[in-house]
């Protein structure tokens, strides 16, 4: 705890996603000292006070064992956060989650892609490409966002998402009811959706009951069908998604990044560990660039990092 300059001091980075919320505690040397974890608290997909109430319960878990007060600085990394700095009454929500969790040092919010490219890069300046429930680039400069590509939420964009993956698996099951073609996709989707395969129940009955269902969920619920695209990659129905996916998510990184640019380029979210999408996209991004690709793991290490950049400069320690 004892830290390179001789202090005494903490730090926690948070990692506020759409589907999932981790905190992070580090002590100045860069060590682990506690984690948690919670629901989404993406403030656009989840109701604000539930989107705050998870981040206090990944804290008040990362924080377990540990003094809040001695934390000296500490950053929530966020997809949604423009609502959070643009909305008053959002923001009060998650201060009162912050200040509940007995943290005393200030909140400082960045957006989910700068926690994600310090997690892949101690580098000041790069581009990452977020491929989780929603999809983004951005443009990283001396740790900073400074522009992006993409990331317009799930109505207006997302392209090569787990949402966007999730409805075009239904929209192409769909189709095959149609074309009555079905693959090993479609039967899964249908399965997914509770809808059997029944003999005596009509094709277009089953197109009917999927549409049902899709339109009777929430719309992030359509994410949920993502992991039966790369579960059934062989199908040609799921192989058209992925290659498209990959090809518009590799599409998305260069829209953010100047021509000829060599500074990293940093993977983050579901999608990129999910194979074969995740080693497509790799293997795309080396034909178009010899810039050094790296995959991040976790958004709230680098949250963290951040914060002790704030305290100790570039020369934090990276986090072990």
């Amino acid at each position: 705890m004892l830290g390179i300059l001789g202090r005494m001091g903490f730090v926690v980075g948070v990692d506020a996603g759409g589907t999932s919320t981790r905190a992070l505690v580090l002590d100045l040397d860069g060590a682990r000292l506690g984690a948690g974890v919670a629901g989404g608290a993406n403030p656009n997909s989840h109701p604000p006070e539930l989107a705050a109430a998870h981040v206090r319960q990944a804290l008040t878990a990362a924080l377990d064992g540990v003094d809040p007060a001695k934390v000296e600085s500490g950053v929530l990394g966020m997809a949604g956060s423009s609502k959070l700095l643009s909305d008053p009454a959002v923001a009060a929500l998650f201060e009162a989650a912050w200040a509940g969790a007995g943290l005393r040092c200030p909140m400082r919010v960045v957006t989910d892609c700068e926690a994600a490219f310090a997690t892949g890069s101690a580098s000041p300046d790069g581009t990452v490409l977020v491929a989780g429930t929603g999809s983004i680039a951005a443009r990283i400069e001396h740790h900073e966002l400074v522009s992006t590509a993409g990331g317009y939420g799930w109505l207006l964009g997302d392209e090569g998402s787990a949402f966007w993956l999730g409805r075009e698996a239904v929209r192409a099951t769909l189709a095959a009811l149609e074309r009555d073609e079905p693959d090993d996709l479609s039967n899964a989707v249908l399965a997914r959706a509770g809808i059997p395969d029944e003999p005596d129940v009509p094709r277009r009955e089953r197109w009917r009951r999927l549409i049902t269902a899709a339109n009777g969920a929430a719309p992030i619920a359509l994410a949920t069908y993502a992991p039966l695209v790369t579960a059934h990659a062989s199908a040609p129905s799921a192989d058209r998604i992925v290659t498209a996916a990959v090809r518009t998510l590799a599409d998305l990184a260069e829209a953010a990044r100047p021509a000829d640019d060599r500074s990293p380029i940093v993977l983050m979210g579901s999608l990129v560990h999910a194979h074969p999408l995740g080693s497509r996209l790799k293997r795309e991004l080396a034909t178009r660039t010899s810039a050094p690709v790296t995959v991040a793991t976790e958004g709230a290490a680098g949250a963290a990092w951040l914060a002790a950049v704030k305290i100790l400069g570039d020369s934090a320690p990276r986090p072990t």
